[in-house]
């Protein structure tokens, strides 16, 4: 691979100003530039820049004649499937937003996020994974195979993604129908400031809000991850994260088109389907969470695959120790690892770790705001994002090096929550600011140092406890491989501490062991009251892989409950 510099500078020489418009305009112009280049690869299909830009065309123009235009929203409840390109592209080039929806998402949440997206049209999975999403419009919406989608107003036509005998419509008979249809499209009604998608967050604290995000948000944040890592022409990003989230969306999709380059999307993540990938694809860039990077780094596997394309990887979602940092890359030959954080809000990733960092660096902070070249602020030397902390309850500034809530601006930032002013009105400061909820400190060297959630912090006997204090102390140890603390509400204490441990492999801990460690360490009321181990696959995660919180809560009232029986 070409030097640091040798390839930042052509992806200079390709964008010496931001070109602002729509992202299937950018597709087109990279369509135009290497058709025959692979966008899409999977073990059982490619698709071209030119294959994916004509499906799109024949797609939208089969949209069209469902009645999807400019403004409507389409959602697509797909896993990483090779249509899934395609048919986001066409909705974009209609003019319309784009609804990814969380595909392990159950009846009641679908309902919830069809409803509110007030979506036009839906693609639909038949079944994935043990969930039958037919059999959730069955329960509904009880008419809608005869076009009767009783609580959904908005709703017009529900399309499946397989071909079928059942006589439902299907992606495919919407891409025949737009084929058949010569009329031109026409230029695209929507500008680089409309609406591309309406993301839903991935719930790690309850319902999802969906976030707003333009053409121009994706397109700079997915360029300043392209250019801050300094991609390589033609670089091929595996991974197994959903594209429904902004993560796999931006920095893997949006961010290979400025390098024209491929996503090598999984279905499901797999460590051997991942090792066979690598080595069949010539991926040389992937993206997972720290769960998945374990895993990799343990298999007894991992020796009997060719990984030497694989040159750099990305692990974000959840604090790794150095430890785990060293073994990924050790194990796996890379030449860089690197950490980021970012949120819905702010379209991916925000800040990241550079070619270079120490790993003390990637395992004790979150990087810091990307080099974005011209997709940046220009008084800022081109960073793709501000950062302050506030004060958590009042919102006022506070100084430097202080810990306390993060707040962001720049050209990648959300405008609001769709249909929700109230949820609006909180994330907005003034000035252009948005609030994270996530709380942590920038040091003078400008990375940032995450310290826990404003929402995570529980009281205990009237004193305030920062889960991530009583996290950092236990993954010190060296056989803790993961750890999650959350407050518990007691009728004595008002809440209560409860850490849960994933022991290192073949590691002997107890609780009380945890306890004289937190005892030794950290003040008395910060000390948890309870522990209790699990094993990483038990752990309640999104398909992105963050931790959920309140289903540690809940699994945690199931276990003191029982305790007391």
């Amino acid at each position: 691979m070409a030097p640091f510099r040798e390839r930042r500078a052509l992806l200079e020489a390709r964008y010496p100003t931001w070109p602002a418009t729509t992202l299937d305009a950018h597709l087109a112009r990279v369509a135009g530039e290497y058709p025959d280049r692979p966008l899409v690869i999977t073990d059982d299909t490619t698709l071209t820049y030119a294959d994916v830009l004509q499906q799109s065309e024949a797609i939208a123009r089969g949209l069209r004649k469902l009645g999807v235009g400019p403004g409507d929203r389409v959602a697509l409840v797909l896993a990483n499937v090779p249509q899934f390109v395609p048919l986001v592209f066409a909705i974009w080039r209609l003019g319309a937003a784009a609804i990814p929806v969380n595909y392990l998402f159950k009846t009641k949440e679908l309902a919830y996020v069809i409803g509110q997206s007030g979506c036009r049209v839906v693609v639909t999975m038949s079944s994935f994974r043990g969930l039958d999403y037919l059999a959730s419009f069955d329960e509904m919406a009880p008419g809608w195979r005869q076009g009767n989608f009783g609580p959904f107003d908005a709703l017009t036509h529900v399309a499946v993604l397989e071909d079928n005998d059942a006589g439902l419509l299907s992606l495919g008979d919407i891409a025949q129908a737009g084929a058949m249809d010569r009329s031109p499209l026409g230029p695209n009604p929507a500008g680089p400031d409309d609406t591309a998608v309406v993301m839903y967050t991935s719930g790690t604290t309850g319902l999802p809000k969906g976030v707003i995000q333009t053409h121009d948000n994706l397109a700079r944040s997915g360029f300043g991850g392209a250019y801050h890592l300094a991609f390589e022409d033609g670089r091929r990003i595996l991974s197994a994260l959903p594209l429904y989230h902004a993560f796999a969306l931006v920095q893997g999709l949006v961010a290979a088109l400025f390098v024209a380059g491929a996503i090598v999307p999984q279905l499901v993540f797999d460590p051997v389907q991942t090792f066979a990938g690598i080595q069949q694809h010539r991926a040389s860039y992937m993206m997972i969470v720290p769960t998945m990077g374990v895993a990799l780094a343990n298999h007894p596997e991992l020796g009997r695959y060719d990984l030497s394309s694989l040159v750099d990887v990305l692990m974000a979602a959840a604090p790794s120790p150095v430890w785990a940092w060293q073994s990924l890359k050790d194990r796996l030959g890379l030449d860089e690892v690197y950490t980021g954080y970012g949120m819905t809000e702010l379209s991916s990733a925000t800040t990241l770790t550079a070619p270079g960092d120490p790993l003390q660096i990637v395992s004790a902070t979150v990087g810091r705001p990307l080099d974005a070249g011209v997709a940046g602020i220009p008084a800022l030397g081109g960073l793709i994002a501000e950062y302050k902390v506030v004060d958590p309850l009042t919102g006022e500034d506070l100084p430097a090096g202080a810990e306390g809530e993060f707040c962001a601006r720049g050209p990648i930032a959300t405008s609001g929550y769709f249909g929700k002013p109230k949820e609006t009105a909180e994330l907005l400061l003034p000035g252009g600011w948005r609030r994270s909820g996530d709380l942590g400190r920038i040091r003078p060297d400008g990375y940032l140092e995450l310290t826990g959630r404003s929402k995570e912090l529980y009281k205990s006997g009237g004193e305030l406890v920062s889960p991530k204090e009583i996290e950092e102390l236990f993954t010190g140890h060296a056989a803790v491989a993961q750890a999650y603390v959350v407050g518990v509400p007691d009728e004595r204490w008002g809440e209560i501490g409860c850490a849960w441990i994933v022991r290192t492999p073949d590691a002997a801990l107890d609780e009380a062991e945890m306890i004289a460690l937190a005892r030794d360490h950290l003040a008395r009321f910060k000390v948890p009251k309870h522990v209790f181990f699990l094993e990483a696959s038990e752990l309640p995660t999104t398909p992105t892989g963050k931790v959920q919180k309140f289903n540690l809560i809940a699994m945690a009232k199931e276990r003191l409950k029982a305790a007391q029986a």
